[in-house]
């Protein structure tokens, strides 16, 4: 818990001088080229860029504490208000394209070790490898290209269709619209995924299968599905399951180039509009939440790994 304050406190400091030590002016997205010096004067007054950076940074600090992100230059509306507006949409993403992920990873991947050292493992290996190694844009466009430009399945970006309109959150993610649109950034992110969960899994597998408790299932005369699945398998799952937790804090992370590829209004491409756009309240508080749920998802990883293996906990 001390160790997640310090990352949050240190993240928050870096991205209050990473935005105050640019060249450019923060506040050129804001400034009408028809104002003059005095009524730039005064803008910065207002927002309290006028002051000295150690008072800007402890008022920054103490904002922060009590919730507050500032006001978007772009959307002229509280930076909290528009986070919260695009978090689900990039929480839908990740967990979807992480779940489709681990079930394929971890069924192939005990698979695999059940089939060592056969044609079917000496195959899938490179391939889990060379999929793991594709940039996730190059991915992404190959799949617009194929299955949205050629063939006309699925849509070619964002979560709706123009002109369709959703009473909330819940009624939009459960319309057949969205779940079309879905598909393809979540299965861009999936293939990219899966190779953690298929490897770990397999590897896990491989020093299970050599252990006395299932030499002892064979013994006795259990099918090969009981063996894997009930002994095996079971206990190999342990670290691929902790994974999962850290795997959804790099995925947010990862969705700024998969969001920015299919135009999915979620965090990671608002991060880089706001970027563009010299957003700084926007792109602060962005990059602010990403780090909120990274650590919180390591800390989670932690805890769910005590809860599973209480040998942890005493150690």
């Amino acid at each position: 818990m001390a160790q997640l304050v310090f990352v949050l406190w240190a993240v928050a400091t870096i991205l209050f001088l990473m935005f105050r030590l640019m060249p450019t002016n923060p506040l050129a997205a804001y400034i009408d080229p028809t104002f003059t010096e005095e009524q730039q004067q005064l803008l910065m007054a207002k927002f309290g860029l006028d002051r000295p950076l150690w008072e800007q940074y402890f008022i920054y600090l103490k904002n922060l504490l009590q919730g507050e992100l500032g006001d978007s230059f772009f959307y002229r509306q509280p930076v909290g208000e528009r986070v919260m507006e695009l978090l689900p949409n990039t929480l839908v993403l990740t967990f979807s394209s992480l779940i489709i992920a681990y079930v394929f990873g971890i069924i192939v991947g005990a698979w695999l070790a059940w089939k060592r050292d056969s044609v079917a493992e000496r195959a899938a290996i490179p391939l889990v490898l060379t999929t793991r190694a594709m940039p996730e844009f190059w991915l992404g466009m190959l799949l617009l290209a194929v299955f949205s430009f050629t063939l006309g399945w699925f849509p070619a970006g964002g979560t709706r269709s123009p002109g369709s309109e959703y009473d909330g959150y819940l009624a939009l993610y459960t319309s057949r619209d969205f779940l079309a649109h879905l598909v393809l950034p979540a299965m861009t992110l999936a293939i990219y995924s899966q190779g953690l969960p298929l490897l770990l899994m397999r590897s896990n597998m491989l020093e299970v299968m050599n252990e006395d408790f299932v030499t002892m299932a064979r013994i006795k005369g259990l099918s090969n599905w009981t063996v894997v699945v009930r002994h095996a398998a079971r206990n190999a799952l342990l670290p691929v399951m902790t994974s999962f937790a850290i795997a959804v804090g790099y995925q947010i992370q990862g969705n700024v180039v998969v969001e920015t590829v299919f135009s999915w209004p979620g965090l990671g491409r608002e991060l880089v509009n706001a970027v563009s756009a010299s957003d700084y309240p926007l792109a602060q508080g962005a990059f602010l939440m990403i780090a909120v749920v990274v650590v919180l998802m390591n800390l989670l990883a932690d805890l769910l790994y005590s809860l599973l293996d209480p040998r942890i906990s005493h150690a």
